[in-house]
């Protein structure tokens, strides 16, 4: 089996989360880091047992590296993303995949044309308890939808915004919707029909002090008329577990955190109690209110995933269109929040 190997754009905390899922892949090698920060990225290639590269250009360019990993801040995404489809690397990238539309378009089409792939990183996907809902919803378990809810209570302490490039428009490209909600936003476009229309309100009761939204409410209406609401913030002390909620006519079911408290269906079947026992267990991990606090073996999930669709030749489940759907959400909302109106998404 090949053995892919890694360079990441990035000497920061998800860099390191980067590098140690990268670690477990047993046919996986990590190359280096590059940063523009030099002393990061060599503290970093000191960790780990690898190189530093003078920046992202030199990387994309080497001959040693198949696969770029951005993690960066989200406003600088790009520049490297094309970068590594013009030097012919693959790139997966961490979440959101940019803060514009045109941003992520223009790393779609720089690796259309270079015919790498272009991945995202989600990796709330990968967790266990997702896959039964995502299942329940296909065979229509649900009967008709009609509601589906985003919940992420989170805590950021003021010290996470001071001197920092979070809750900046240039960098963060928003605050608790783009940066740590759009886990669970991502999880919605990805499970629901497609979204028609969103009502937001956006605001920092919080964090006054920063330039982007600390907190954001929103309803939306899904293709085929079921709706939804959303609800995302850094401003809920202590923090809790965020929550993914689906009903419907004949079941409802409630993610919190890769357990599901609630799953509860008209037309009973053999596994639901088995699933029921299985994902009951309180989680001692989240990021509530500390963003190092999560465990980054779903990152591995998410890169081996990478790694199968480049071994057998097909699209990545998160390629760069189904990546871009959550940030097309996001400036929905801040779109419908600065303009007082109903935002609609899809004719």
């Amino acid at each position: 089996m090949k053995t892919w190997r890694f360079g990441i754009v990035g000497a920061g905390l998800i860099a390191d989360f980067h590098a140690r899922a990268i670690g477990d892949i047993p046919h996986a090698e990590l190359i280096g880091f590059c940063d523009i920060h030099p002393e990061r990225s060599q503290a970093l290639a000191d960790k780990f047992s690898c190189k530093t590269f003078p920046d992202y250009e030199a990387m994309c360019q080497s001959d040693e590296i198949d696969i770029v990993t951005i993690a960066t801040p989200s406003g600088l995404h790009m520049e490297p993303a094309v970068a590594a489809a013009k030097g012919g690397k693959h790139c997966i990238c961490e979440k959101p995949l940019d803060i514009t539309l045109e941003r992520i378009d223009a790393m779609i089409d720089a690796h259309n044309q270079a015919g790498t792939q272009l991945g995202g990183i989600f990796p709330n996907r990968y967790k266990e308890a997702v896959e039964p809902v995502r299942q329940a919803l296909a065979a229509g378990r649900f009967g008709t939808v009609s509601h589906a809810g985003v919940y992420v209570p989170w805590w950021r302490a003021h010290e996470y915004y001071k001197d920092s490039w979070h809750g900046t428009w240039k960098m963060d490209g928003g605050g608790a919707l783009m940066n740590q909600s759009i886990h669970l936003l991502d999880m919605m476009c990805w499970l629901m029909p497609p979204i028609e229309a969103v009502m937001a309100f956006c605001g920092k009761p919080g964090h006054p002090e920063i330039e982007t939204e600390d907190t954001g409410v929103a309803v939306v209406k899904f293709q085929g008329g079921a709706l939804g609401t959303i609800y995302g913030t850094t401003a809920s002390f202590p923090g809790q577990f965020m929550r993914f909620e689906v009903t419907g006519t004949k079941g409802t079911a409630c993610y919190v955190e890769n357990t599901l408290p609630v799953w509860q269906f008209a037309e009973e079947t053999p596994e639901d109690e088995a699933i029921r026992a299985r994902f009951n267990k309180a989680q001692a991990q989240g990021g509530v209110s500390d963003p190092a606090d999560i465990n980054y073996v779903t990152h591995t999930r998410n890169f081996e995933a990478f790694l199968k669709s480049l071994e057998g030749g097909t699209d990545f489940e998160i390629d760069g269109a189904e990546a871009r759907k959550a940030v097309a959400l996001i400036r929905a909302i801040y779109e419908s929040s600065a303009k007082g109106e109903l935002v609609r998404l899809v004719p």
